[in-house]
């Protein structure tokens, strides 16, 4: 276990943190050194927008490949269909994220057996987007 020095918004704060690789001995804890000042009151926050419900992922056999969201974003447009065969290093679909737009590549030649997700569909990291065979 190390241990560090840390001030957050004013309040000194001591860490020890636990080196990857070593024996766990004992719970990181941060303790303050100061007493904590009274905090100010805050607006409440905002209530979050209701998440529309997302179908639940297919289950893919072993022989096929779940191509996954790498990032946050949304579909901006997909580029194959079902059934249509694909080589690896084809673009599959265009995801936008942070105004740029990535493609989505094949891993590996096959077809594709599932789109999971479709033009405009916003999705997070680890979402299935295609499912080849």
């Amino acid at each position: 276990m190390r241990k560090f020095n840390i001030t957050v918004n004013g309040k000194s704060y001591e860490v020890e943190v636990e080196e990857v690789g070593a024996p766990a001995s004992s719970a990181p804890k941060a303790t303050p050194k100061a007493p904590a000042a009274p905090a100010a009151s805050a607006p409440a926050p905002k209530a979050a927008p209701k998440a529309e419900a997302k179908p639940a992922p297919a289950a893919a056999s072993a022989d096929q490949e779940v191509v996954e969201a790498p990032m946050p974003g949304n579909i901006w447009k997909v580029l194959v269909k079902e059934g249509q065969e694909v080589k690896e290093g084809d673009v599959l679909l265009i995801l936008e994220a942070m105004k740029m737009e990535n493609e989505i590549l094949s891993p590996k030649d096959g077809v594709v057996s599932k789109l999971a997700t479709s033009e405009g569909s916003a999705v997070n990291t680890g979402d299935q987007l295609v499912i080849l065979d």
